[in-house]
């Protein structure tokens, strides 16, 4: 018989984690660094009492918000790639639903996080507890089943044996590169409570493994015939490369051939921005360069890469009529889109094989698609100089985004309240330009992605980190202390507008609790400014994402903008925060920001309309086949419609 040791199943949990290891490419280190835990009745008298009496090396980290500690979470493991994670906690009921979003973000960018939400009880005597949501067709069912749709392993501990099984496929799920995302272990709170007698194996230390798994043959011999038939070749850097660490074969590999290639957002910024072969952001949010080689590429070699619908725009950017798929990822379901040719292996042993194949063919790219990609760098360098130097210029001025939108009306008003007439991009260029070279910016909803996809020059190696595989509003600036956590000597900048600040920065007061400085630079345009274009753009008239109050004689929110003062919210948390009016100003906040100690906050009026436009792409949204609206009537039959019929369905 095995020996065993008495604990109760919260105790047996924290002892578990304690004991967990990751290794890849030699280097081990612990699995889990902490929990992010707010308690209540249904965990803290559980979970909460276990990490009390012996946490092990795992640091508690309290929250303020369920939500934007998750994120805080995620940031921490997508920073780390994925080899270090942190589990989340909290009560059962609108603790465990506040979660949930974050579960879906983790989930839809494949970054790992555990979720341990208190449940209601499992033997039914006190029902209904506090914040249990009856369903009369199933007394089963709680708050925590809502993670089933988001999560890539659900789990519920009723009774205190089933959490050997539970811990060991969150494992599995949590380590494996190719289905991992979120994982949820309900957790009942009389059961967290129970004590059982463990097998004292089920504590030894476990050494999880991240092989390189490497692609069949035959995959291989099909990818190298492909490439030899193909002239103009374009590669797509995805965040799969970034997670394999595999940046350096990816550039050697593109450098040996001759192949330009774009990033997606998960992967920009592994490879900095003036390498002569990287063509930038690729897609829906892409840049000059990559979607002017793009538009012509008769070969698509995707490595690490999801293929969302902004990195295809929909399915529709690759024109060439004889472009063909190449994927390489280590996840089949992945490999299988565009209808590709799959080499399903780690995107770094993939490419050495690859290039081992290819190297005696002698292939290489023309000399003249390499001036054509040469040529398409120097046009892309060349506007990101421009974007960033526009001033505005009075009432001549014309916004980057020239839609029907009346800017002139809504710039003379956000003028006058506020003094400041600073365009975005001008903004974005001061920034790029005035922070630390090896900082990490941290962005993810609004037009601030699609500006930083486009247009921001990555500097150093991990100093880009962009969440949009889910583009959740308030991720910013809570994953910015996660990055601050996971790298505590680079300076950490969130990037975020108005409407996602104001949505959730509840771990701003956490990183002043924590004594982790994290930097918020807050873009007021008074709006939702990036689906203001969206409705404008398409035939709408601007109806519900400018910030206006209800105006009496309407009934609608057409009334006065409505101003808030984001530096005084800040201070009120005890950071340091600044107001700017001007450029100088702007850089005078950021040099004194870098002084400071604790967190701090820049707020920043930037026009309307003044963010990057798009660059030859396309992006298919349900616009109305119907209308009494001409405008949209329009749209749909000379936009949306023929670039539908022309995209690639599979």
């Amino acid at each position: 018989m095995a020996k065993t040791i008495r604990l109760t199943v919260a105790q047996a949990l924290v002892k578990f984690l304690n004991n967990q290891y990751i290794e890849f490419d030699g280097k081990e280190n612990p699995m889990f660094a902490g929990i992010f835990g707010i308690f209540g009745h249904g965990n803290v008298v559980g979970l909460g009492q276990a990490l009390e009496q012996d946490p092990g090396h795992l640091i508690m980290h309290m929250g303020r918000n369920e939500q934007g500690m998750a994120h805080a979470a995620m940031g921490y493991a997508k920073q780390k790639r994925r080899k270090q994670i942190y589990a989340c906690t909290s009560s059962v009921g609108p603790g465990a639903a506040n979660m949930v979003t974050a579960a879906a973000t983790a989930t839809a960018n494949c970054i790992p996080v555990l979720f341990l939400p208190g449940d209601t009880y499992a033997d039914r005597q006190p029902d209904p507890v506090l914040q249990q949501m009856e369903q009369p067709n199933s007394l089963s069912v709680t708050t925590n089943d809502a993670f089933k749709a988001v999560c890539k392993y659900w789990d519920r501990v009723t009774r205190p044996e089933i959490l050997m099984t539970a811990c060991i496929n969150a494992m599995r799920v949590l380590t494996d590169p190719a289905d991992t995302g979120a994982v949820c272990i309900a957790l009942p709170q009389d059961v967290e409570g129970e004590a059982w007698d463990y097998p004292e194996y089920f504590f030894q230390k476990r050494v999880h493994h991240i092989d390189r798994v490497k692609p069949s043959e035959r995959a291989i011999r099909e990818a190298v015939d492909l490439i030899r038939r193909k002239k103009k070749p374009i590669m797509i850097f995805g965040g799969g490369v970034k997670y394999s660490e595999a940046e350096d074969t990816f550039r050697k590999f593109a450098e040996k051939y001759g192949i330009a290639f774009g990033e997606t957002q998960a992967g920009k910024g592994t490879i900095t921005w003036e390498h002569p072969l990287n063509l930038g952001g690729l897609g829906e949010t892409g840049g000059l360069g990559a979607n002017t080689i793009a538009a012509d590429a008769d070969l698509v070699i995707g490595v690490g890469t999801r293929y969302t619908d902004f990195t295809t725009s929909s399915k529709w950017i690759y024109q060439n009529p004889d472009v063909e798929y190449l994927n390489i990822n280590v996840s089949k379901f992945h490999a299988y889109k565009m209808d590709g040719l799959q080499v399903v292996g780690d995107a770094g042993a993939a490419l050495e094989m690859l290039d081992e194949a290819l190297s005696g063919t002698g292939y290489h790219v023309s000399k003249e698609y390499e001036s054509e990609v040469k040529a398409a760098k120097e046009a892309y360098d060349k506007e990101v100089d421009r974007l960033y130097h526009i001033e505005y210029t009075g009432e001549d001025f014309v916004p980057e985004v020239n839609d029907d939108f009346d800017f002139k009306k809504a710039a003379k008003e956000f003028i006058e309240l506020t003094g400041c007439s600073l365009p975005q991009t001008a903004v974005l260029g001061t920034v790029n330009e005035c922070i630390d070279k090896n900082a990490v910016i941290v962005g993810a909803s609004g037009s601030l992605p699609g500006d930083l996809q486009r247009a921001w020059r990555a500097k150093s190696v991990g100093s880009y980190h962009v969440e949009y595989g889910f583009s959740c509003m308030g991720y910013e600036v809570n994953a910015a202390l996660g990055v601050k956590m996971a790298e505590p000597d680079r300076e950490v900048y969130a990037l975020v507008g108005d409407y996602a600040y104001m949505m959730l920065h509840s771990e701003l007061p956490a990183s002043i609790a924590e004594g982790k400085k994290i930097n918020v630079i807050l873009f007021d345009n008074m709006s939702g400014g990036c689906i203001n274009n969206l409705e404008v753009g398409h035939g709408q008239g601007s109806y519900g994402t400018e910030f206006r109050s209800r105006n009496d004689k309407t009934g609608q929110l057409d009334g006065r903008l409505v101003p808030v003062d984001f530096a005084m919210n800040a201070r009120s948390y005890g950071c340091v925060a600044y107001t700017v009016h001007t450029i100088e100003e702007l850089k005078a906040a950021i040099e004194d920001a870098k002084k400071q100690t604790v967190s701090t906050l820049i707020d920043v009026k930037v026009l309307p309309k003044t963010m990057v436009h798009g660059y030859g792409d396309w992006w298919r949204v349900g616009v109305a086949q119907v209308s009494e609206n001409q405008k949209v009537n329009a749209c749909y039959e000379k936009v949306m419609k023929p670039h539908y019929d022309a995209a690639r369905k599979y």
